[in-house]
This record gives C-alpha cells, sequence and structure tokens, in this order.
C-alpha cells in the first residue's frame, strides 16, 4: 500500500484493510489473549517460526494496524508502537546498544530525552556524547569511538526549535558504521520523510500531532530497512549473532529488512512490556486520519502568529524556523518546504516577570505542559519544567530565562493572535 498512495490518502486508508463482511472502522482488539486450537500452532508463535497473536504485550492487531499506517507514511518497511515517545527513545536506542557501548547524539533535544540519554542510560553502561548540531562534520565525527553503535537527532528541536541538517548527520553515521535514528515528531511525515535523506530509523511521540487531540500518550518506531546491519556484523552482535532466548535464531538472516522491529519486539517489549494500550492505538489512528489536515493548519497559524509577533514592540525575540530572518531557514526550506511545525518560541522584553505575567493574561490559550495538539498552549520553561535550574543553567541547557513555548493551535488564526494582543497588553 505504502508505494501507490499519497500521504493523504495513507492517512485514511492504511493499515487496516477489512475483509468482507467484517468492520469497516478498525475495531479495539480489547484482549490480552488470543486463541488457538493446538499447542503446536501455539509453539511456532513462541520460536517466531510464524506471525501471529498470542498476548497482548509482544503484538495486538489494533497495534500493528496503527504501526502498519504510520510505517507507510515514513515510507519504512515496518514499525512498533510503544507506551510513550520516551519508550520509542529508549527502544530505538537500547535494541542496539548494550553495557560497554556509545553512542552520539544531538545536543539540540527535548529535555527528558537528554536526561534518558545522559543520566538514565548511563546507569545501564551505555555512554553517550552530545554534540552540537551546528558543528562541522569534522568535529561531530570527533566523537564516535570504536564502540560507537548510532547516531542521534531530533527533525526539530523542542523546545529550542533548531532544525537538524539530516542530510549532514546521515552521511556522518553512514562513513562511521552506524544508523541515524531521527525523531520526527514536530514535523511528522507530513511535512518532513527522514528516510528520503539518509535517516536509518526514525521514532516519534505519537502523543504530539498524531494524536492531535491530547487524548493519548504513545510512540512508535519504524524502521526504514535501508541499513545493512550484516555489512558490520562485528558492530551489532544483537541483530547478527544467534539469540539463544529463541533457539540460535539469528534475526538478520531470518526476518531480512525486518530484523531491526522483529529484534525490538521480541525481546525488549518481551522482556520491559512498554506497549501501547489498543484503546490509546484506537484513538490515534483516529488522530491520524486527519494529520493530513490538521499539520498544514497548524503550520499556516503559527506563521501568521510568528509574523504578527516579530512586527509587536514588546516583543525582544522571535524563534520561528518559517521566517525569512531565522537562522535555520535555509534548512526548513530544503528539508520541509511545505511548513515545519505550529511550536514557536519567543522572548519578551523584561525578562521573566513580564513572561509569567503574559501567560497568566491570556484567556483560551491555555498553560500546559503539552505541545502539538488541536488547541493553542502555553509554556515557560524557566519557571515550569526547568524551574530548578539557575539562570546559568538554562543557558547551558539552550532554555533562555525568557523562553516562551507557544504551541499554536487550529483554531482561527484571527482569533489567536487577538488573544496574544490583549495578554501584551495587559
Amino acid at each position: 500500500m505504502a508505494k501507490q498512495f499519497k500521504p493523504e490518502t495513507l492517512c485514511v486508508q492504511a493499515g487496516w484493510t477489512p475483509k468482507k463482511g467484517e468492520p469497516r472502522v478498525l475495531p479495539i482488539y480489547q484482549s490480552t489473549t488470543f486463541k488457538y486450537d493446538t499447542s503446536e500452532q501455539m509453539a511456532r508463535l513462541f520460536d517466531l517460526e510464524e506471525s501471529g497473536y498470542f498476548y497482548t504485550r509482544l503484538q495486538n492487531p489494533t497495534n500493528d494496524a496503527v504501526a502498519a499506517k504510520i510505517a507507510a507514511l515514513e515510507g519504512g518497511v515496518a514499525a512498533m508502537l510503544t507506551s510513550s515517545g520516551q519508550a520509542a527513545n529508549f527502544y530505538a536506542i537500547f535494541n542496539i546498544c548494550q553495557a560497554g557501548d556509545h553512542f552520539v547524539c544531538s545536543s539540540a533535544i527535548y529535555g527528558g530525552t537528554f536526561n534518558l540519554f545522559g543520566v538514565t542510560m548511563k546507569k545501564l553502561g551505555i555512554d553517550v556524547t552530545f554534540v552540537s548540531p551546528d558543528a562541522s562534520e569534522e568535529e561531530i565525527s570527533a566523537a564516535f569511538q570504536p564502540n560507537t553503535k548510532a547516531l542521534f537527532g531530533e527533525t526539530i528541536s523542542n523546545p529550542s526549535l533548531e532544525v537538524l541538517d539530516i542530510e549532514k548527520f546521515a552521511r556522518i553515521a553512514h562513513s562511521n558504521g552506524v544508523p541515524l535514528i531521527v525523531d520526527n515528531t514536530f514535523p511528522t511525515p507530513i511535512n518532513c520523510r527522514p528516510f528520503e535523506w539518509g535517516a536509518d530509523i526514525v521514532v516519534h511521540s505519537t502523543t504530539k500531532y498524531m494524536d492531535g487531540h491530547a487524548t493519548s500518550v504513545g510512540g512508535c518506531i519504524v524502521d526504514s530497512g535501508n541499513f545493512d546491519w550484516d555489512a558490520h556484523a562485528e558492530k551489532f552482535p544483537g541483530l547478527c549473532t544467534p539469540d539463544e532466548s529463541y533457539h540460535g535464531l539469528t534475526y538478520t538472516k531470518a526476518f531480512g529488512k525486518g530484523a531491526y522491529i522483529t529484534k525490538a519486539t521480541a525481546q525488549l517489549m518481551r522482556d520491559l512490556g512498554s506497549i501501547q494500550s489498543p484503546q490509546n492505538s484506537f484513538l490515534l489512528n483516529l488522530g491520524l486520519e486527519t494529520l493530513h489536515l490538521r499539520m498544514p493548519q497548524h503550520c499556516r497559524n503559527a506563521q501568521k502568529v510568528a509574523e504578527f509577533l516579530s512586527k509587536n514592540e514588546k516583543v525582544a525575540w522571535v524563534n520561528y524556523c518559517g521566517l525569512p530572518d531565522n537562522k535555520y531557514y535555509a534548512l526548513a526550506q530544503k528539508y520541509m518546504p511545505n511548513g515545519s511545525c505550529g511550536v514557536i518560541s519567543f522572548g519578551l522584553k523584561g525578562g521573566r516577570d513580564v513572561s509569567i505575567k503574559f501567560m497568566d493574561s491570556l484567556e483560551f490559550i491555555a498553560i500546559v505542559t503539552h505541545v502539538a495538539d488541536a488547541r493553542s498552549c502555553v509554556l515557560h520553561p524557566a519557571s515550569h519544567t526547568h524551574r530548578q535550574l539557575s539562570d546559568e543553567q538554562l543557558m547551558e541547557a539552550g532554555v533562555r530565562p525568557d523562553l516562551i513555548r507557544l504551541s499554536v493551535g487550529i483554531e482561527n488564526a484571527d482569533d489567536i493572535i487577538a488573544d496574544i494582543e490583549q495578554a501584551l497588553n495587559a
């Protein structure tokens, strides 16, 4: 299905193809377990000799249909849903890294991911080196070590909104014999398809634009099927040597292009269990059906709001890659010519106190720790998510003390601007 249809059609049609007399709408398979007639049938599933359903922690038809839709949208060969975007990031790395291994990561990433990689995964014996995404190829390549297994970055970073040079990162990763993993949460595959620029694995927090309505926390990992694990077999023993927990089966030999996702499901999901519930997958699928309609509206509205803010004398600075004077405008035009996302960051003259007064004066734009759903919302990281940091530490983390993160929704743009204007005047 992925080959012949355009993204708009895939949003609506991919993943679930009912047969005669089956439900037209993807059903919720709200069952932990699935029945078989003979012991032999069940045994073949446990040995990975056949694919099928026996326990929802490993696979569920609702989840698989939604994963297949996201894989089709990204142009990948296989995908796996997880319980959150954080779980997707953890599994994506942990699937190819073990204690004693190392990976390289852009420093411009979501704070929760920075902590996961820089603190929690170090406790598991997996080391990381953070590099500036704007550094030269030589500088980033210098961070690689003999035990480096991956390179990671975000298409558009949250909340600093830096645009990743995907082709540059792919070149660096491949010249070092490792895959490039890209978090594509903010643009979604509607606005950017990292596989077309050389990325190998894509992760999403489906909680954001994909769900689109702030109803369901979730994540997804998509494999392009393009990285040749066997060509670098010594780096990836987990994929290229026998797995004793499955009678010595080797994933690359048994599953070809499906090796990475099969291992993530059969091994990591089996043991760690961060599944997305079928109910949440169902809600995610409803969101995906309108993703191609919502993303252009988010981008149109954000562009208008960013232009309004950039002309307002009470605003000190605006960061949105759709503005021609933005540092990342050229990269955004290259990778996301139809628009980036609906998230803007800006600062007000007068700093932190003025920012807080402004946010408290907003009427329908809500203060929430969320971005990327239908409703416009706002957050001041220095007083909320990063409030434990000093001003110096905030600057080190790439979060200015006056930074306001505004997630522009799909309401009427004039109404959004009017709410911002009255709050600025207050």
